[in-house]
């Protein structure tokens, strides 16, 4: 007899159960986190067939956030992610979507910008644009290689409305492409988090006085595409130097969590509340490699509708943390890597493999679409 870990049935289990997040309805609480994967290795950025089989073999999922796509050709700032702003990608993607759907599943598409984080390789030579002329000191992975960040432009008020409207395009786009919804990419160290960052974002004007004013912006954009709560946002209040991949340069790393900053997060978290979401989707710390139910607490007390949990999660937490009332669904990004059929473990109580990690950005079939479904022992 497989033995499940909540109850004596697979439905038994809190992340088993159906949930509503907004207008989205879903048959289970196992969200798939947005994950770049660099398959898009054509000129034109456009999803191949590759992204479709890769979605559709993940489509038990309560919810796919599909993996970032840029707003703009502005945007861009890492190889081989795809776009949404052209018309050849809203037919691409549109049949990404189409296959998830005819498998039974729900996707939404998150939305990005890299802002400060990209490089001129990226942009034709151009440097790119910030909230100050702040570098990072981040890393940025072009097609030659890893390069160190540059000092950015600080971007013009007319450019942050170009830029505004540019995220209110992609949301229509994606809405004509066939998504269930959109997720905007507010997290990690990218264009909306540096503005929300005091030591990148030292602009005097309404961006740098109100630093949240930018994604409060972009979300009234975006939401003007949809009718009724079908997006969501992506905040990383916790993330700090020990969240990020290897080849950040030097001292004085900008993004620190300390309570100047959550306290900042607790007043924008407030302002969001009062927009049309779906789910705020908040990426959390794991300290000593667990997660933090208070850090999540923190901010379901600020907002008053659906919360997925994200970072360091598995089957045994994830249950934990929906039964707890703490969070409304649970995503999993690097289990679902090399476990599309993550949700059926989940229910039958089976382990999980491990990805390849050398083929996570490396483009083609192998470590993408060529992970086996659990055969049983």
């Amino acid at each position: 007899m497989i033995r499940c870990d909540q109850g004596s049935e697979p439905g038994g289990q809190p992340l088993l159960r159906p949930v509503t997040l907004g207008d989205l309805r879903l048959p289970n609480r196992v969200v798939m986190a947005p994950l770049t994967r660099a398959r898009a290795t054509n000129s034109e950025l456009v999803p191949t067939d590759l992204h479709a089989a890769y979605y559709g073999q993940r489509a038990t999922a309560g919810l796919i956030v599909a993996e970032s796509a840029w707003v703009s050709e502005r945007a861009i700032g890492f190889p081989g992610v795809p776009g949404i702003y052209s018309e050849r990608q809203v037919a691409a993607w549109r049949r990404v979507a189409g296959v998830v759907h005819a498998l039974g599943g729900r996707v939404v598409l998150q939305l990005w910008h890299t802002g400060a984080g990209s490089h001129p390789d990226h942009l034709g030579g151009a440097l790119p644009a910030g909230p100050s002329a702040v570098d990072p000191g981040e890393v940025c992975w072009t097609a030659a290689g890893p390069r160190p960040t540059v000092t950015p432009r600080e971007m013009t008020a007319a450019e942050i409305g170009r830029t505004v409207a540019d995220y209110g395009a992609a949301s229509e786009r994606a809405h004509r492409a066939g998504f269930d919804g959109v997720e905007i990419a507010a997290n990690g160290t990218y264009l909306i988090a540096q503005f929300l960052n005091p030591r990148l974002n030292r602009r005097a004007d309404g961006y740098g006085t109100d630093r949240g004013r930018l994604l409060l912006e972009i979300v009234d954009a975006v939401t003007a595409a949809w009718d009724g709560r079908r997006t969501g946002v992506r905040l990383s209040p916790y993330w700090t130097v020990r969240d990020t991949s290897a080849g950040v340069r030097g001292d004085g790393y900008p993004y620190t969590a300390d309570e100047e900053t959550l306290a900042a997060f607790d007043g924008l978290v407030a302002e969001l509340d009062r927009r049309p979401l779906a789910y705020l989707h908040l990426r959390g710390p794991v300290p000593g490699g667990v997660p933090d139910f208070d850090a999540f607490a923190r901010y379901r007390k600020l907002f008053g509708g659906a919360l997925i949990a994200n970072h360091g999660f598995g089957r045994e937490s994830g249950n934990a943390i929906v039964e707890a009332g703490v969070a409304d669904a649970v995503s999993f990004a690097r289990p679902f890597v090399a476990n599309p059929d993550l949700v059926a473990r989940f229910a039958l109580g089976q382990g999980t493999a491990r990805g390849d990690r050398g083929t996570h950005y490396r483009g083609g079939a192998r470590g993408y679409v060529d992970y086996p479904i659990w055969a049983g022992s």
